[in-house]
């Protein structure tokens, strides 16, 4: 491990980090499904309610001037972290998953019967179900690229998917399930010497590696705050300029217009076409603070701890009997999805919850995933920038322990 990287210094900055769990110290490997948060967003959040709360663009008095230039400032934070050309590419949403919704509602609408979709056999329910609401509603074909057993995508398949027909793919950029780390510039590429447009869900990597959007290739690119140290309710979409400026409007209401009459209304300038009602202002500060954290620590520097956590983890995995891996890409994301034996991914949890350590269990919201492996669900435990490797051992411990009264 590099010397240089002072976890102990970060997990300082997280308090629940040194909470217990039925008297034992807690070991937080539920960070897929949320990260935890450091104090320096907290008080973000807390400054901003206690001393600048008004409603954002639009008053002339001094908290609303201030309001508005956090959230602005929010906007440019996020075009930095990310590589949008502008401001106007960077749309506040409630999540991931109404980022992805967004797209579907909006620029499905461009989209006419018997075009086609293509996503993949490892999406979340979030990339799923969006886009079966517009087949429902349109009459578009989904078409699914299939993985092999390591969960790597099949890249030939997914050529041999596209027609002339084919409009838009949609795809993660990390797998919430495997930790797969998609090839997303070479998938964008094809699509695009296709004439397909791409929606990336960004949800499982940006609090793991660098993006740059533009160099991805990437029209649309969603994320969440909560899976960065970020707060819940607040998240990203990125779309091209020219693709917002094509797409009608998500939600109608306040914000969003630029002259209202009951004869007809026009739309406001991008962003705000897409942010109906009074925004969140606070989140996005809050989310823009997370970002500043993240880069403090360096996400070369998170990655390569992450990296050590994974490996540590996983070659001590491999030597419990019985034990099931799945997904093992090469290169993948800090995420072990697993089951011990035949034994039920729930009974595992709750005896690891017993023992202080906190995972997840269940399909992942990725049911069709599961069915491809033939399981109903796993065991994931999941790493961050504040996991430590006493962490992992203990882990490993309580597994054992598991396993063996399991069997």
């Amino acid at each position: 491990m590099n010397t240089s990287y002072d976890v102990e210094a970060f997990r300082a900055d997280f308090p629940i980090l040194s909470d217990t769990v039925y008297g034992r110290p807690l070991v937080y490997l539920d960070n897929t499904a949320t990260s935890q948060t450091p104090r320096q967003v907290v008080d973000e959040i807390d400054r901003l309610y206690t001393h600048s709360k008004a409603n954002v663009h639009r008053g002339v008095h001094c908290l609303s001037q201030k309001a508005t230039a956090a959230m602005e400032a929010s906007r440019q934070r996020v075009r930095d972290f990310i590589g949008a050309a502008s401001t106007e590419e960077i749309i506040f949403t409630r999540g991931t998953t109404e980022s992805i919704n967004l797209v579907a509602s909006s620029y499905g609408e461009l989209l006419n019967e018997g075009d086609e979709i293509i996503l993949t056999v490892m999406e979340h329910h979030s990339n799923i179900v969006p886009w079966q609401l517009l087949a429902s509603r349109k009459g578009v074909v989904i078409k699914v690229v299939p993985c092999d057993d390591r969960g790597v995508l099949d890249l030939e398949a997914y050529r041999n998917l596209f027609s002339d027909r084919t409009r838009l793919v949609s795809f993660c950029h990390v797998s919430n399930v495997l930790g797969t780390v998609n090839p997303v510039a070479e998938m964008t590429a094809y699509a695009h010497s296709r004439g397909a447009v791409v929606c990336v869900d960004g949800a499982q990597a940006v609090a793991h590696e660098k993006i740059d959007v533009r160099a991805l290739g990437a029209d649309f690119y969603a994320f969440s705050s909560h899976k960065m140290y970020g707060p819940t309710g607040i998240g990203i979409l990125y779309g091209r300029r020219e693709l917002l400026e094509a797409m009608p409007p998500y939600q109608g209401g306040g914000e969003m217009i630029g002259h209202v009459s009951f004869s007809g209304t026009t739309w406001a300038d991008l962003p705000y076409k897409f942010e109906a009602g009074t925004p969140d202002f606070i989140g996005a500060a809050a989310l823009a603070k997370a970002i500043d954290y993240m880069e403090a620590v360096g996400l070369d520097r998170i990655a390569a701890h992450e990296e050590m956590l994974l490996a540590r983890a996983t070659e001590a995995m491999l030597t419990i009997p019985g034990m099931r891996i799945f997904g093992t890409a090469p290169g993948k994301a800090a995420v072990i999805s697993f089951l011990i034996g035949d034994a039920h991914h729930y009974d595992t949890g709750v005896l690891l919850d017993q023992m202080g350590i906190e995972v997840r269990t269940g399909h992942h919201c990725a049911q069709p995933l599961m069915e491809r492996f033939g399981i109903e669900g796993t065991v994931r435990a999941s790493f961050a920038l504040y996991n430590t490797t006493a962490e992992v051992d203990a882990f490993i411990a309580a597994l054992r322990r598991t396993a063996t009264m399991l069997a």
